[in-house]
């Protein structure tokens, strides 16, 4: 697999950036705690986006090879990061059909697990010491 990713600045620190791959197109900036105008996307946000996205989709995929009746998902995900940890909480929220059974319901809180255990971005930042831990939710309608 090849990424390409560009990524043009200008105005220095108080400037801003566009940040460009086959289907992102975002602007960029340093925060402003930091002495940038805060006006774009900075790294940690991008980094933690990335996370969301593998997780949401390593969890889709999941849901879906387990044949289940998933009506609405959602994935919020916190990063609180200090100076000694870096930690992603995923907050998944699945609702399944009305006519969701009680081992319907279970399989899916499963698949919030399995879906954490899957996501390869996740796993890379693990390796780094980064803890990544999910809180999932699941209901029916």
């Amino acid at each position: 697999m090849k990424i390409s990713v560009n990524a043009v600045w200008d105005g220095g620190v108080t400037g801003k950036g566009r940040l460009k791959a086959e289907y992102l197109d975002t602007n960029i900036a340093i925060p402003a705690s930091l002495g940038g105008s805060g006006n774009g996307a900075n790294p940690k946000e991008i980094l933690v986006a990335s996370v969301t996205t593998c997780y949401t989709a390593t969890l889709t995929f999941v849901l879906e090879s387990r044949k289940l009746p998933v009506a609405e998902l959602t994935v919020n995900s916190e990063a609180n990061i200090s100076d000694n940890e870096f930690k992603i909480t995923h907050y998944a929220n699945i609702v399944l059909s009305a006519d969701a059974t009680e081992e319907q319901i279970q399989s899916a809180q499963r698949a919030t697990e399995a879906a954490d255990k899957g996501c390869d971005v996740g796993n890379l930042l693990k390796k780094a010491d980064v803890i990544i831990e999910v809180q999932g939710k699941v209901t029916s309608k």
